[in-house]
């Protein structure tokens, strides 16, 4: 399998990791916690991510989920990490097998998928339906043009601690932290090659600044990786001139990191 990566920092240090394994990609999307913890996501998400490709190289029938569980349990011994105090990552997963194609995700880092003529995308949404007031409240604040500014930061924490009582419990949220469990909640599809026969992984702060501007994934699943650079500069360069302040797109911040996998042929 061909890939085609890039990925631009948004702040200081970037918690995106894409891992190339022989037959199948991964792309991480890490996350802080919710409270103080000594471990930051990036390096959550790089062991983690080295952990899944390992084992997609070394068993590569085995089930996806099965496979991230075990990655989250070595990840949490290796890092010494406890459930609720632990940084956390999405996860998503292509991985091609002789006549079908396994798709996995975890957390809100979309697959978008399709053929010449069809486009899907698989996705979990299931953290954008948690805290609805909280969420309506931190996006207006940005629709209505106060910016990044104090007022944004604590409706922010407030939106996080919500969010964080719903963190892999039932009826919440599901993400890779230091709960192997969370990983039997992936979304999962298996198809053949008539419903897919290229894939663009993204972590969200590609995927909807892509969605909000219009640009075709199926486009962009044939993207070389200077392509695929530009493009994440295009972006980062709209969000700086045209969205400053987060009223056309409402997000956390004015640049998240952003990482795009393309895959042009699956097969």
């Amino acid at each position: 399998m061909k890939v085609h990566t890039a990925q631009l920092t948004g702040g200081s240090r970037n918690a995106d990791r894409v891992f190339v394994a022989e037959h199948a990609v991964v792309v991480l999307d890490g996350a802080s916690a919710f409270v103080p913890v000594e471990v930051d996501p990036a390096t959550y998400a790089q062991t983690l991510g080295a952990h899944i490709a390992a084992r997609l190289d070394d068993d590569p029938a085995a089930r996806l989920p099965g496979i991230v569980a075990a990655s989250i349990r070595h990840t949490a011994a290796e890092l010494d990490l406890t459930p609720g105090r632990s940084p956390s990552s999405t996860v998503s997963i292509l991985r091609a097998r002789t006549s079908t194609a396994d798709l996995y995700v975890l957390g809100d880092s979309p697959i978008h998928y399709g053929t010449a003529s069809t486009a899907h995308v698989l996705t979990d949404e299931r953290l954008a339906g948690i805290a609805p007031t909280e969420s309506q409240h931190y996006t207006a604040r940005l629709r209505a043009g106060h910016g990044y500014d104090d007022g944004h930061r604590a409706a922010l924490a407030t939106l996080q601690r919500a969010q964080g009582t719903a963190r892999n419990q039932p009826g919440g949220y599901w993400t890779a932290e230091a709960e192997p469990k969370a990983a039997f909640q992936g979304i999962t599809c298996t198809l053949g090659p008539d419903a897919i026969t290229w894939a663009v992984l993204a972590t969200d702060g590609a995927a909807d600044a892509v969605d909000h501007n219009g640009q075709n994934w199926s486009t962009i699943a044939h993207y070389d990786s200077d392509q695929l650079a530009q493009l994440l500069h295009r972006l980062h360069n709209w969000e700086a001139d045209s969205d400053p302040d987060g009223r056309k797109l409402p997000r956390a911040k004015r640049h998240d990191d952003k990482t795009l996998a393309a895959v042009p042929s699956v097969w």
